[in-house]
């Protein structure tokens, strides 16, 4: 078993993740028993079956919608969002999309070529769970989330922006905030 960030700490990962060869099929791969996180593909495919298992999870890639998950979302205890590369930016939109417009309060994984780098905004629209590249320390890595200490946007992490959070003489909304 690897190692993932989560909540800020480097824990066991024990759940694997299913990625499909180039011979198999969403319909006619075998699912392995345990925790197992599957493409969404393959739980579109075999829902009526892996509904029934208590520790399933889905994955999506960064080309699906996750709408498609919205009338099973409640379902997973973690959803994983793939990253295959590093320039891909789609996957901070499927997550601000799951927790803001799905309501999708689970584990929210980022997986593929996940680098230290990126960990501190997908921190912000959502994500609490990462499994960084293998070929680099995870350690390292976990240093990315505390790389800055205050964000002027809001995010899923904060609703505030810095000036309504900022209490200067003459701002009454930085007073109702701090009151």
């Amino acid at each position: 078993m690897g190692a993932i960030i989560k909540n800020k700490t480097i824990v066991t990962d024990d759940w694997a993740v299913l990625r499909l060869e180039a011979d198999q099929t969403p319909e006619d791969v075998a699912v392995a028993p345990g925790k197992i996180i599957v493409p969404l593909k393959v739980w579109q495919a075999q829902r009526e079956t892996l509904q029934q298992r208590p520790e399933i999870g889905v994955w999506l890639a960064s080309d699906e919608r996750p709408e498609e998950l919205k009338d099973d979302i409640q379902k997973f205890s973690v959803i994983a969002v793939d990253f295959p590369k590093f320039s891909d930016g789609r996957g901070y939109s499927i997550a601000y999309n799951l927790r803001a417009r799905l309501g999708y309060s689970g584990e929210l994984r980022a997986i593929g070529d996940v680098l230290r780098d990126q960990l501190f905004y997908m921190r912000r629209v959502g994500f609490d769970a990462f499994a960084t590249r293998p070929d680099r320390s995870i350690e390292e890595a976990l240093k990315g989330l505390s790389d800055f200490s205050e964000v002027y946007q809001t995010a899923i992490d904060q609703k505030l922006p810095l000036f309504r959070r900022v209490n200067r003489q003459g701002n009454p909304a930085a007073d109702k905030v701090n009151d």
